[in-house]
């Protein structure tokens, strides 16, 4: 077995390496399999990292699983994240858009918008493409 801190860097890389996408824990598991890092260690490090606000946990509409991004990078502070409830990517909203949709909420109801926590769900361009297709 590997070290919790080996075990650690593994998973953060990894999540580093495909930080548009969310993963459950069996995801996670099954991609590190290989890996030979137990499911409690994982939970272990997943729990730690999202304290050190390195990782995100979510929920997908309809789903109690739990899934988890890497969030520790300077391009996800600033922007308001859309997340494909078909395939699973997360994209950053531009930053004009953005921009427009927290001054309008501001202005008209006082609503100040935390961009770093803001997730909107829906279907990306391509899910959309393939469900047109079918």
């Amino acid at each position: 077995m590997v070290y919790s801190t080996e075990q650690r860097n593994i998973l953060l890389t990894f999540l580093k390496e495909h930080s548009d996408k969310v993963f459950s824990v069996n995801q996670i598991e099954k991609a590190l399999s290989s890996q030979n890092i137990s499911r409690s260690a994982l939970y272990r490090n997943l729990a730690e990292l999202e304290k050190l606000k390195k990782v995100k946990r979510s929920n997908k509409i309809g789903s109690r699983e739990a899934f988890f991004q890497y969030y520790d990078n300077l391009e996800c502070l600033n922007h308001i994240h859309l997340s494909c409830t078909k395939c699973g990517r997360i994209f950053h909203m531009t930053n004009d858009l953005a921009e427009t949709l927290i001054e309008n909420l501001e202005n008209q109801d006082g609503f100040i918008i935390n961009k770093r926590e803001t997730t909107l769900y829906g279907t990306c361009k391509e899910c959309s493409k393939k469900q047109e297709n079918q």
